[in-house]
């Protein structure tokens, strides 16, 4: 058991590597040096996205049945890599080619990290603090990329590429922290065999298990939404007429934010009924999105705060549903399968923003991305909703 304890610090290590992140505050200024507009940006991420995309399931399954310590690994040098290659590239597909890289690390990651957590808490007895630790390491990430905002102006300023030097090696502290994980050994009554089981399993649970999909299909969308905001918040600093120098700044403010509200999410969850927990978050993240598009003015920096305090909040919480309605061996699989969903809506949405960006107006792009979200995050979460009791 105390093996399996020293598994939580090395989930921090690779949270961390992963969230301190030196290269997104300056990021959109990176490529707009590069020739690249707000639509190619959007596209390049949406190439990343299709990556995920295509390794999301299959990395899922591996780390269910090759192990979530070789799939983290793994993740990780690929991790290490795509930042490399960043380093010394110029122009769209040179990128294209780091972002594909960048994303299939992604994938091995992602999933088999909170399934790393979940199941070393439950063979030490204590899954019930899965919310409170998940809080805490995504509040970890929040805090690193916080500090690394602060960096990230100070390199910026010697050249927009210096950043991507510095989070090579950055990226590269997840891989000794991957390979002195230790598998725990999982309490299952049957194993998948095949991909074949894998595709029946995830049959089953959008034909049949109404409680996993609705929390699958929850989580995702608030992920995509969260993921959208962020992409949408350097140009709302443009747009506001910032100095690049307080990008930075208020970036790790930003993250800062986040940090806070997600290692307090656990004494939130449960404390509504919920019904009007679901409730509450999808009505303050829409809120978010259409205030903000609103108020594109340096005043309207307060609903940024807003998204991102419930955005804490949101991550943890919904991650656990997911998890109590997840057996073990396919517990990475399922997790998955939620980041596939936040993938695929982000490569289709996007570049749709991304070219409303351009060419309507930021406004418009907002109001859009935040009606969006929160009719689909109502559709999803209407079985629970229309509940009196759950």
């Amino acid at each position: 058991m105390a093996g399996l304890k020293g598994n939580i610090p090395r989930l921090y290590l690779v949270k961390i590597s992963k969230w301190f992140n030196l290269v997104m505050p300056v990021i959109v200024l990176f490529y707009q040096d590069n020739g690249m507009g707000m639509h190619d940006i959007f596209v390049l991420k949406s190439v990343y996205s299709v990556a995920i995309v295509v390794m999301e399931l299959p990395s899922g399954w591996m780390a269910d049945q090759w192990g979530r310590k070789k799939t983290l690994v793994s993740g990780s040098l690929l991790g290490s890599l795509g930042f490399l290659i960043y380093s010394f590239s110029y122009g769209f597909w040179a990128f294209a080619i780091a972002e594909i890289i960048l994303g299939i690390g992604h994938s091995f990651v992602s999933g088999a990290d909170s399934a790393m957590l979940y199941d070393s808490l439950k063979s030490d007895g204590k899954s019930e603090k899965y919310v409170k630790h998940e809080g805490r390491i995504t509040s970890a990430g929040n805090f690193a990329e916080a500090i690394a905002g602060i960096a990230a102006g100070f390199l910026a300023a010697i050249s927009l590429r210096t950043p991507f030097y510095f989070q090579f090696a950055v990226a590269a502290i997840a891989v000794p922290a991957s390979l002195t994980l230790i598998e725990p050994k999982l309490n299952v009554t049957k194993h998948l065999h095949s991909v074949k089981s894998m595709m029946l399993d995830i049959r089953r649970v959008f034909l049949t298990d109404t409680n996993l999909r609705v929390s699958i299909l929850l989580s995702a969308v608030t992920g995509t939404a969260t993921l959208t905001f962020a992409w949408l918040v350097q140009p709302f600093f443009k747009a506001i007429g910032l100095p690049v120098e307080m990008f930075g700044i208020l970036w790790t403010a930003l993250n800062l934010t986040v940090g806070i509200s997600s290692a307090f999410a656990y004494r939130a969850e449960g404390f509504f009924a919920r019904r009007w927990e679901i409730l509450g978050i999808i009505v303050l993240l829409s809120a978010g999105y259409f205030l903000t598009g609103l108020t594109i003015v340096r005043e309207g920096i307060v609903f940024l705060f807003l998204f991102y305090v419930v955005r804490g909040l949101a991550t943890p919480v919904f991650k656990n549903y997911i998890n109590q309605y997840t057996q073990s061996n396919v517990r990475a699989t399922m997790l998955s399968v939620r980041n596939l969903v936040i993938r695929i809506s982000f490569a289709v949405i996007g570049p749709l923003l991304g070219w409303m960006t351009d060419n309507v107006s930021l406004n418009t792009a907002f109001m859009l991305a935040g009606g969006i979200y929160l009719a689909a995050a109502l559709a999803a979460g209407f079985p629970w909703l229309r509940k009196q009791k759950l």
